[in-house]
Protein backbone atom coordinates (compact mmCIF):
# COMPACT_ATOMS: atom_id res chain seq x y z
CA UNK A 1 0.00 0.00 0.00
CA UNK A 2 2.94 2.07 1.00
CA UNK A 3 4.07 1.43 -2.51
CA UNK A 4 1.15 2.98 -4.00
CA UNK A 5 0.66 5.89 -2.17
CA UNK A 6 4.67 7.03 -3.39
CA UNK A 7 3.16 6.03 -6.92
CA UNK A 8 -0.10 8.04 -7.23
CA UNK A 9 0.30 10.06 -4.51
CA UNK A 10 -2.59 10.13 -1.45
CA UNK A 11 -5.04 12.60 -3.39
CA UNK A 12 -5.38 10.69 -6.25
CA UNK A 13 -5.42 6.87 -4.46
CA UNK A 14 -8.09 8.09 -2.57
CA UNK A 15 -9.92 9.46 -5.47
CA UNK A 16 -9.34 5.56 -7.45
CA UNK A 17 -10.23 3.83 -4.68
CA UNK A 18 -13.72 6.45 -4.13
CA UNK A 19 -14.00 5.07 -7.67
CA UNK A 20 -13.35 1.33 -7.26
CA UNK A 21 -16.37 1.74 -4.48
CA UNK A 22 -18.60 3.56 -6.87
CA UNK A 23 -18.46 0.85 -9.19
CA UNK A 24 -18.81 -1.91 -6.76
CA UNK A 25 -22.12 -0.28 -5.72
CA UNK A 26 -22.99 -0.07 -9.01
CA UNK A 27 -22.60 -3.57 -9.44
CA UNK A 28 -23.97 -4.70 -6.41
CA UNK A 29 -27.10 -2.31 -7.00
CA UNK A 30 -27.43 -3.79 -10.75
CA UNK A 31 -27.13 -7.10 -9.62
CA UNK A 32 -29.75 -7.08 -7.03
CA UNK A 33 -32.12 -5.78 -9.22
CA UNK A 34 -31.02 -8.36 -12.48
CA UNK A 35 -30.78 -11.03 -10.92
CA UNK A 36 -33.63 -12.60 -12.39
CA UNK A 37 -31.91 -11.18 -15.77
CA UNK A 38 -28.24 -12.85 -15.56
CA UNK A 39 -27.69 -11.33 -19.51
CA UNK A 40 -29.11 -8.24 -19.03
CA UNK A 41 -26.94 -5.30 -21.24
CA UNK A 42 -26.76 -2.87 -18.32
CA UNK A 43 -25.29 -5.90 -16.27
CA UNK A 44 -22.70 -6.22 -19.06
CA UNK A 45 -21.74 -2.66 -19.43
CA UNK A 46 -21.31 -2.50 -15.43
CA UNK A 47 -19.24 -5.43 -15.22
CA UNK A 48 -17.26 -4.57 -18.34
CA UNK A 49 -15.87 -1.81 -15.89
CA UNK A 50 -14.04 -4.38 -13.78
CA UNK A 51 -11.48 -4.83 -16.74
CA UNK A 52 -11.32 -1.81 -18.00
CA UNK A 53 -10.65 0.40 -14.73
CA UNK A 54 -7.73 -1.77 -13.77
CA UNK A 55 -6.47 -1.35 -17.15
CA UNK A 56 -6.62 2.02 -16.98
CA UNK A 57 -5.26 2.06 -13.41
CA UNK A 58 -1.99 -0.15 -14.07
CA UNK A 59 -1.68 2.61 -16.74
CA UNK A 60 -1.27 5.20 -14.13
CA UNK A 61 1.15 3.00 -11.82
CA UNK A 62 3.46 3.04 -14.69
CA UNK A 63 2.93 6.43 -15.33
CA UNK A 64 4.78 8.09 -17.47
CA UNK A 65 5.62 4.80 -19.77
CA UNK A 66 1.89 3.77 -18.87
CA UNK A 67 0.11 6.62 -21.21
CA UNK A 68 2.40 5.17 -24.26
CA UNK A 69 1.80 1.67 -23.12
CA UNK A 70 -2.08 2.48 -23.69
CA UNK A 71 -2.07 4.15 -26.33
CA UNK A 72 -0.13 1.37 -27.75
CA UNK A 73 -3.10 -1.01 -26.56
CA UNK A 74 -5.74 1.02 -27.62
CA UNK A 75 -4.08 0.76 -31.34
CA UNK A 76 -3.60 -2.68 -31.41
CA UNK A 77 -6.82 -3.58 -30.78
CA UNK A 78 -8.16 -0.84 -32.93
CA UNK A 79 -5.93 -2.50 -35.71
CA UNK A 80 -7.74 -5.20 -35.40
CA UNK A 81 -11.69 -4.07 -35.95
CA UNK A 82 -10.75 -1.80 -38.64
CA UNK A 83 -8.42 -4.26 -40.38
CA UNK A 84 -11.56 -5.88 -42.23
CA UNK A 85 -13.12 -2.73 -43.40
CA UNK A 86 -10.09 -1.65 -45.25
CA UNK A 87 -9.21 -4.69 -47.29
CA UNK A 88 -5.42 -6.03 -47.55
CA UNK A 89 -2.41 -4.28 -47.00
CA UNK A 90 -3.88 -2.37 -44.59
CA UNK A 91 -2.53 -4.02 -41.28
CA UNK A 92 1.46 -3.25 -42.33
CA UNK A 93 1.20 0.59 -43.61
CA UNK A 94 -0.99 1.27 -40.80
CA UNK A 95 1.33 -0.44 -37.77
CA UNK A 96 4.10 1.96 -39.75
CA UNK A 97 2.23 5.05 -39.36
CA UNK A 98 1.08 4.24 -35.44
CA UNK A 99 4.25 3.73 -34.38
CA UNK A 100 6.05 6.88 -36.52
CA UNK A 101 3.00 9.16 -35.30
CA UNK A 102 3.58 7.76 -31.53
CA UNK A 103 7.59 7.59 -31.77
CA UNK A 104 8.22 11.18 -33.96
CA UNK A 105 9.23 14.23 -31.61
CA UNK A 106 5.89 15.95 -30.75
CA UNK A 107 5.92 18.84 -33.36
CA UNK A 108 6.66 16.68 -36.14
CA UNK A 109 3.80 14.31 -35.73
CA UNK A 110 1.79 16.95 -34.81
CA UNK A 111 2.34 19.34 -38.34
CA UNK A 112 2.00 16.15 -40.28
CA UNK A 113 -1.21 14.06 -39.07
CA UNK A 114 -4.07 17.02 -39.59
CA UNK A 115 -3.10 17.35 -43.56
CA UNK A 116 -3.02 13.67 -43.68
CA UNK A 117 -6.41 13.79 -41.73
CA UNK A 118 -7.68 16.12 -43.97
CA UNK A 119 -6.36 14.48 -47.00
CA UNK A 120 -7.92 11.38 -46.37
CA UNK A 121 -11.45 12.80 -45.39
CA UNK A 122 -11.49 14.58 -48.64
CA UNK A 123 -10.80 11.48 -50.04
CA UNK A 124 -13.65 9.38 -48.46
CA UNK A 125 -16.43 12.32 -49.04
CA UNK A 126 -15.33 11.89 -53.07
CA UNK A 127 -15.39 8.31 -53.13
CA UNK A 128 -17.29 6.65 -49.88
CA UNK A 129 -15.11 3.78 -49.83
CA UNK A 130 -15.16 1.63 -46.67
CA UNK A 131 -11.11 1.61 -46.90
CA UNK A 132 -10.92 5.35 -46.92
CA UNK A 133 -13.34 5.62 -43.89
CA UNK A 134 -11.31 3.06 -42.09
CA UNK A 135 -7.88 5.01 -43.00
CA UNK A 136 -9.72 8.13 -42.08
CA UNK A 137 -10.57 6.41 -38.41
CA UNK A 138 -6.73 5.12 -38.06
CA UNK A 139 -5.29 8.66 -39.19
CA UNK A 140 -7.55 10.32 -36.02
CA UNK A 141 -7.03 7.75 -33.71
CA UNK A 142 -3.24 8.03 -34.65
CA UNK A 143 -3.34 11.89 -34.03
CA UNK A 144 -5.55 11.62 -30.78
CA UNK A 145 -3.17 8.50 -29.34
CA UNK A 146 0.04 11.22 -29.62
CA UNK A 147 -1.51 12.92 -27.43
CA UNK A 148 -1.28 10.84 -24.42
CA UNK A 149 2.44 10.87 -24.02
CA UNK A 150 2.21 14.49 -24.28
CA UNK A 151 0.67 14.92 -20.98
CA UNK A 152 4.38 14.41 -19.38
CA UNK A 153 5.62 16.55 -21.05
CA UNK A 154 3.55 19.83 -19.88
CA UNK A 155 5.41 22.59 -17.88
CA UNK A 156 3.71 21.03 -14.29
CA UNK A 157 5.21 19.24 -11.88
CA UNK A 158 4.83 15.50 -12.42
CA UNK A 159 2.25 15.00 -9.48
CA UNK A 160 0.17 17.60 -11.23
CA UNK A 161 0.82 15.97 -14.85
CA UNK A 162 -0.28 12.61 -13.41
CA UNK A 163 -3.51 14.35 -11.62
CA UNK A 164 -4.13 16.09 -14.81
CA UNK A 165 -3.87 12.34 -16.90
CA UNK A 166 -6.23 11.26 -13.66
CA UNK A 167 -8.71 13.91 -14.30
CA UNK A 168 -8.85 13.21 -18.35
CA UNK A 169 -9.70 9.77 -17.86
CA UNK A 170 -12.21 9.80 -14.84
CA UNK A 171 -14.56 12.32 -16.75
CA UNK A 172 -14.17 11.41 -20.08
CA UNK A 173 -15.39 8.02 -18.68
CA UNK A 174 -17.95 9.16 -16.45
CA UNK A 175 -19.23 11.73 -18.71
CA UNK A 176 -20.10 8.89 -21.59
CA UNK A 177 -22.47 6.78 -17.93
CA UNK A 178 -23.68 9.76 -17.17
CA UNK A 179 -25.09 10.41 -20.79
CA UNK A 180 -26.26 6.79 -21.36
CA UNK A 181 -28.24 7.22 -17.96
CA UNK A 182 -29.48 10.38 -18.56
CA UNK A 183 -30.82 9.64 -21.66
CA UNK A 184 -32.19 6.13 -20.46
CA UNK A 185 -34.27 7.65 -18.03
CA UNK A 186 -34.95 11.07 -19.28
CA UNK A 187 -34.21 11.18 -22.89
CA UNK A 188 -37.62 12.71 -25.28
CA UNK A 189 -35.88 14.92 -27.83
CA UNK A 190 -33.31 13.20 -30.19
CA UNK A 191 -30.84 14.97 -31.42
CA UNK A 192 -29.41 13.36 -34.51
CA UNK A 193 -32.21 10.22 -35.09
CA UNK A 194 -30.44 9.67 -38.56
CA UNK A 195 -27.00 8.91 -36.50
CA UNK A 196 -27.44 7.62 -33.09
CA UNK A 197 -31.34 7.42 -32.42
CA UNK A 198 -30.39 6.79 -28.57
CA UNK A 199 -28.88 10.35 -28.27
CA UNK A 200 -31.01 12.82 -26.55
CA UNK A 201 -30.98 16.53 -25.22
CA UNK A 202 -31.95 15.09 -22.23
CA UNK A 203 -28.89 12.98 -21.95
CA UNK A 204 -26.56 15.18 -23.35
CA UNK A 205 -27.96 18.02 -20.88
CA UNK A 206 -27.05 15.35 -17.76
CA UNK A 207 -24.23 14.46 -18.82
CA UNK A 208 -22.85 18.01 -19.09
CA UNK A 209 -24.55 18.53 -15.42
CA UNK A 210 -22.32 15.56 -13.67
CA UNK A 211 -19.28 15.98 -15.74
CA UNK A 212 -19.63 19.68 -14.47
CA UNK A 213 -20.22 18.73 -10.55
CA UNK A 214 -17.39 15.85 -11.14
CA UNK A 215 -15.03 18.73 -12.52
CA UNK A 216 -15.53 21.13 -10.06
CA UNK A 217 -15.04 18.29 -7.13
CA UNK A 218 -12.45 16.10 -8.67
CA UNK A 219 -10.26 19.41 -9.94
CA UNK A 220 -10.55 21.03 -6.81
CA UNK A 221 -9.11 18.34 -4.57
CA UNK A 222 -6.44 17.49 -7.07
CA UNK A 223 -5.76 21.24 -7.07
CA UNK A 224 -5.82 21.29 -10.74
CA UNK A 225 -7.55 24.67 -11.12
CA UNK A 226 -9.87 27.56 -10.28
CA UNK A 227 -13.57 27.08 -10.12
CA UNK A 228 -14.43 28.54 -13.30
CA UNK A 229 -11.66 27.53 -15.24
CA UNK A 230 -12.59 23.58 -14.29
CA UNK A 231 -16.53 24.42 -15.10
CA UNK A 232 -15.10 25.66 -18.61
CA UNK A 233 -12.94 22.25 -19.26
CA UNK A 234 -16.21 19.94 -18.29
CA UNK A 235 -18.43 22.01 -20.32
CA UNK A 236 -16.09 21.46 -23.89
CA UNK A 237 -14.85 17.89 -22.36
CA UNK A 238 -18.49 17.22 -22.21
CA UNK A 239 -19.72 18.37 -25.16
CA UNK A 240 -16.06 17.05 -27.15
CA UNK A 241 -17.09 13.56 -25.35
CA UNK A 242 -20.71 13.80 -27.08
CA UNK A 243 -18.88 15.07 -30.51
CA UNK A 244 -16.02 11.56 -30.52
CA UNK A 245 -19.54 9.33 -29.93
CA UNK A 246 -21.40 11.00 -32.29
CA UNK A 247 -18.40 10.88 -35.19
CA UNK A 248 -18.07 7.20 -34.45
CA UNK A 249 -21.70 6.21 -34.67
CA UNK A 250 -21.67 7.74 -37.76
CA UNK A 251 -19.06 5.73 -38.91
CA UNK A 252 -20.54 2.91 -38.11
CA UNK A 253 -23.42 3.32 -39.95
CA UNK A 254 -21.89 3.95 -43.26
CA UNK A 255 -19.86 0.67 -42.40
CA UNK A 256 -22.59 -0.72 -41.64
CA UNK A 257 -22.15 -2.30 -38.16
CA UNK A 258 -23.40 -1.71 -34.65
CA UNK A 259 -20.74 -2.10 -33.03
CA UNK A 260 -16.87 -1.84 -33.86
CA UNK A 261 -16.44 -5.86 -32.59
CA UNK A 262 -17.78 -7.61 -29.65
CA UNK A 263 -14.29 -7.01 -27.61
CA UNK A 264 -16.22 -5.46 -24.35
CA UNK A 265 -19.30 -7.20 -23.16
CA UNK A 266 -22.26 -4.49 -23.26
CA UNK A 267 -19.56 -2.04 -24.68
CA UNK A 268 -18.74 -3.11 -28.16
CA UNK A 269 -15.12 -2.84 -29.19
CA UNK A 270 -12.38 -0.63 -28.13
CA UNK A 271 -13.26 1.81 -30.56
CA UNK A 272 -16.68 1.95 -29.41
CA UNK A 273 -14.92 2.52 -25.94
CA UNK A 274 -12.42 5.09 -27.11
CA UNK A 275 -14.95 7.38 -29.20
CA UNK A 276 -14.82 10.10 -26.81
CA UNK A 277 -11.24 9.61 -25.88
CA UNK A 278 -10.07 10.80 -29.31
CA UNK A 279 -11.32 13.97 -29.08
CA UNK A 280 -11.27 14.64 -24.81
CA UNK A 281 -7.55 13.82 -24.91
CA UNK A 282 -6.21 16.73 -27.25
CA UNK A 283 -9.00 19.03 -26.50
CA UNK A 284 -7.85 19.12 -23.05
CA UNK A 285 -4.62 18.97 -23.90
CA UNK A 286 -4.86 22.22 -25.71
CA UNK A 287 -7.10 23.52 -22.26
CA UNK A 288 -4.37 23.39 -20.51
CA UNK A 289 -2.02 24.64 -22.47
CA UNK A 290 -3.49 27.44 -24.18
CA UNK A 291 -6.00 28.25 -21.64
CA UNK A 292 -5.37 27.49 -18.00
CA UNK A 293 -1.71 28.58 -18.71
CA UNK A 294 -2.87 31.96 -18.34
Amino acid sequence: MQLLFSLLGTEILTALGMLYLMLGMASLGVGVKLRARPHSQLRDQVNAWWWIFPVVTVSLLLHPLGATLLAVLIGLLALRELAPFAGRGFVVPAAVVFGTALFLPAPVAMAALPPAVALTAAIYLRMRGAAALAWLLWLVLCYSCRFLPLYDSLPLDAHARLAWLFYLYVLTALNDVAQFISGTIFGRHRIAPGISPNKTWQGLLGGVAVTTALSLTLGRYLHLAGAAQLAICALLLSLGGFCGDLMFSAAKRALGVKDFSQLIPGHGGILDRVDSLVVTAPLLYFLITHLLEK
